[in-house]
């Protein structure tokens, strides 16, 4: 144990990767940790770290219940050896309820236990579904030090802040698990400030790092003195623990010294590597080899690409050129350049004898209808679903899983085949409008990100990025025939889906009436193909699935 003076101590932050379920994993974790930061009077470790967060209805297994108890008992026993106290989440059952909770382990004994008062209950929380809002927590202590704990919803509001201040808290750690959105570290840090102006305490923010199913966590952990400034910010992510050094001041208040900080990336940034993140722990939690994906030549699957081999590694990038008659030769030439460029294993599979097969398989039962065996619609959805097969093939015979390349303008609207270029087990795309495909692809050619395991430099080439998009599923296809232009229809989008807003204020905002309406038809209709699609990483503040959970049978519409 610490012999550290009154006046001193050493707050280590743990931002740090858990996956849900793996609580001897996450375990391991918190024993590294406690053996980096040895020398340090505490740990903290994020929300719900023993058990991973989200947990979601794992949480309500007695034997998952049991298992992360029996694991913190264990871990208490062994800061019997003299090292750090830790503070770290898991379930708790008490008095027949169950408690997102933190456990203070110190000294070879569980010392205190501290509940999440404020449940989260919306967007991609659903906290009240399986835990039980503790009271308004008390201040712990620890080395004569009183510490307040609120725990990530527990900041949003001045309720839980002010209640621990009243009770004589000197420092406030905050656990959280706070989901990455573009923007957000912003909107986290203003939080933050009020807080800290509000009860005049130092507040230290840990946020875990990470993919779990369609959110990714982002770390950028960070601590502010009493006076709100920045003391301390970690870099985004990457796995960090960090020692800070507090000392009291004159008046006797905290104060944490200057360490490293990190300045704020831009959007684009963001973005790619939260996509690369997601796809990364995604595949690797689940134990699947590597990816397959279509390399079509366009856009969209090029970035795919490149967001799968900067997680993954070239070697673990499988990539297929499933040409039809249709498919151009700019097409097979681009693709080919973007699997150079990009390094990875890359194959040509025709698909048309499949594509006569079908056509002759169903020459009676279409016989006699107005486009003839296989010239329309149902032609285009074939050749997409034959594609599907392939690559389910290839998944299934080789292990890879399959990378869908569809992005959210395309998947808002229907502009999708289900069962063909919807068939797979995850999108980094799902979130991402067409426009902003665009802007990715500028941005990766210029900038390599950290921690990619790509190529620097150029991996997407420039006709790929200025063609016009086509699904190239009929001669001379563009995707212009059928959608208004992605400037437009992505503006509109943002009206409908991220704003909710009205007919009205979107035509407001210049968009034609009649281009409006058609939208809101076409995301309405194709609700029933998006309950069906893989998941994808959350970048937006209402992503389709966890945010935004309209019905299938819908029969309202705004723009009558």
């Amino acid at each position: 144990m610490s012999s550290r003076p009154s006046d001193r101590l050493a707050i280590a932050i743990a931002q740090l990767n858990a996956t849900v379920g793996d609580v001897a994993g996450n375990a391991e974790k918190v024993r590294a940790a406690r053996r980096e930061a040895r020398d340090a009077d505490l740990i903290v470790f994020p929300e719900l770290f023993l058990s991973g967060y989200p947990p979601e209805d794992l949480v309500l297994k007695p034997a998952f219940q049991a298992a992360c108890r029996e694991t913190i008992e264990t871990l208490a026993r062994e800061t019997a050896d003299g090292g750090p106290a830790a503070l770290v989440g898991l379930p708790w059952r008490h008095d027949g309820k169950l408690y997102n909770a933190v456990a203070l382990i110190d000294g070879g004994k569980i010392t205190a236990l501290r509940f999440k008062h404020d449940l989260p209950n919306y967007g991609v929380f659903d906290e009240k579904r399986v835990f039980a809002a503790g009271p308004l927590p008390s201040p712990l202590t620890l080395r004569g030090v009183m510490l307040g704990v609120p725990v990530c919803e527990d900041i949003w509001t001045q309720g839980v802040t002010a209640a621990l201040a009243d009770a004589g808290a000197q420092i406030l750690l905050v656990p959280n698990g706070s989901p990455f959105e573009a923007g957000k570290e912003t909107v986290r840090l203003e939080l933050a400030k009020a807080r800290v102006a509000e009860t005049g305490l130092p507040l230290v923010y840990l946020n875990q790092l990470g993919g779990q199913d369609e959110i990714v966590y982002d770390g950028a952990s960070f601590v502010l003195n009493a006076d709100g400034a920045l003391a301390v910010a970690l870099p985004g992510w990457r796995e960090q623990v960090t020692v800070t050094e507090w000392r009291r001041d004159a008046s006797g208040r905290w104060v944490c010294a200057p360490g490293e900080t990190f300045l704020a990336e831009d959007r684009s940034s963001q973005v790619y590597h939260a996509m690369m993140l997601a796809l990364r722990d995604y595949v690797n939690k689940n134990r699947f080899p590597g990816v397959v994906l279509g390399l079509s030549g366009g856009i969209d699957s090029a970035l795919s690409a490149a967001v799968a081999v900067d997680a993954l590694g070239a070697d673990r990038v499988r990539c297929v050129m499933l040409p039809s008659r249709y498919t151009s030769i700019e097409s097979l030439e681009d693709a080919d350049a973007c699997a150079r460029l990009l390094g990875v294993a890359y194959e040509t599979i025709e698909i048309e004898r499949a594509v006569a097969a079908l056509g002759e398989t169903l020459a009676a039962p279409f016989a006699g209808t107005p486009e003839g065996s296989l010239a329309d619609t149902t032609a285009e959805n074939i050749q997409s679903r034959l594609r599907g097969v392939i690559l389910m093939a290839l998944s299934n015979k080789f292990g890879p899983m399959v990378l869908t390349t569809g992005n959210k303008s395309e998947m808002s609207v229907g502009y999708a085949t289900l069962y063909g270029d919807m068939c797979g087990g995850y999108n980094v795309l799902k979130d991402i409008y067409k426009t902003e495909v665009f802007a990715l692809c500028r941005w990766r050619n210029t900038h390599s990100p950290a921690g990619a395991l790509g190529p620097r430099g150029m991996v997407i080439p420039d006709r790929i990025i200025d063609k016009p998009p086509t699904a190239e599923l009929r001669a001379g296809q563009t995707d212009q025939d059928s959608l208004p232009p992605y400037a437009v229809l992505d503006g509109i989008l943002q009206c409908l889906v991220e704003q909710e807003c009205s007919f009205e204020d979107t035509v407001a905002k210049g968009y034609d009436p009649a281009t409006i309406k058609r939208v809101e038809h076409l995301l309405y209709i194709s609700e029933y193909k998006r309950r069906q699609a893989p998941p994808g990483v959350k970048i937006s503040p209402r992503n389709f699935g966890r945010d935004r959970r309209y019905p299938i049978t819908n029969a309202f519409r705004d723009a009558r």
